[in-house]
């Protein structure tokens, strides 16, 4: 239990100093500042993650269904090699 209660008194001074350090008013005021960034910074990566596993089914789901070229892409095509044979 006391090395348990060292733990908490290091982590607190350590807290209070790195506020002090930072300009912050009180610990109170690092603490939410902290909390909201490393929260803000969880769930970004989490929504990257989550973009990405969707990004790459849809991926995999077109080389899967090969499917023939649309107007759009025969365009772009037909615009690609114009400029390059210029």
């Amino acid at each position: 239990m006391e090395t348990n209660n060292l733990k908490v008194e290091k982590a607190r001074f350590e807290a209070e100093k790195a506020a002090f350090l930072a300009g912050f008013s009180s610990l109170t005021d690092f603490v939410i500042f902290t909390l909201q960034n490393k929260s803000d910074e969880i769930i970004k990566d989490n929504e990257q993650i989550s973009l990405s596993q969707k990004d790459k089914q849809i991926f995999f789901d077109a080389l899967a269904n090969d499917s023939l070229p649309n107007n759009y892409l025969k365009k772009a095509l037909q615009e690609y090699n114009s400029l390059i044979n210029q």
